[in-house]
């Protein structure tokens, strides 16, 4: 084989390889509930699974997936969302009994580098409110928009419209 064909051979498949990656996990209290955002870079259309899980006392519950089964204590009281580069897990009514150390997995389909996770040690009395902003945040173009629209309404006279 020719050796210019063979390192870009390689270099296609480990860059096909690797499809996601968790960038960031934060936590915050959005009411009385708790909102965990799992913030990944995808480079792939391919479907992506997930879950959602918390070890506590020395054990993994899994709250809410894609890849397992859920735990019957957990199904009612949670749900997901997902977004551009974003998997929300909001987590009803949380209290004291559910501190422990959360946990997103991510795996795109034919990701052939395995699963990626990262943990988040969550307790509810240093947890900080969800702030309205991030959402906008969250949808960058639209915040771009407007930023780049200032100067233009600031332009147009609308004492005489």
């Amino acid at each position: 084989m020719n050796p210019t064909v063979g390192i870009a051979v390689i270099l296609t498949v480990l860059q096909a390889a690797h499809c996601q990656m968790i960038k960031d996990l934060s936590a915050c209290l959005l009411g009385q509930n708790l909102r965990l955002d799992c913030r990944y870079e995808n480079k792939t259309d391919n479907p992506l699974t997930y879950e959602f899980s918390i070890t506590k006392d020395n054990r993994k519950h899994v709250i809410h997936s894609t890849i397992s089964v859920s735990e019957n204590i957990y199904r009612s009281r949670a749900n997901v969302t997902m977004h551009k580069n974003l998997v929300c897990l909001h987590l009803q009514s949380f209290t004291t009994s559910d501190e422990g150390i959360y946990m997103c997995e991510l795996k795109a389909t034919n990701d052939y580098t395995g699963n990626q996770t990262k943990n988040i040690t969550v307790i509810k009395d240093k947890l900080e409110k969800c702030a309205g902003f991030s959402l906008l945040i969250q949808n960058t173009s639209w915040l771009l928009l407007l930023l780049l629209s200032l100067p233009l309404l600031q332009a147009v006279d609308f004492v005489s419209l």
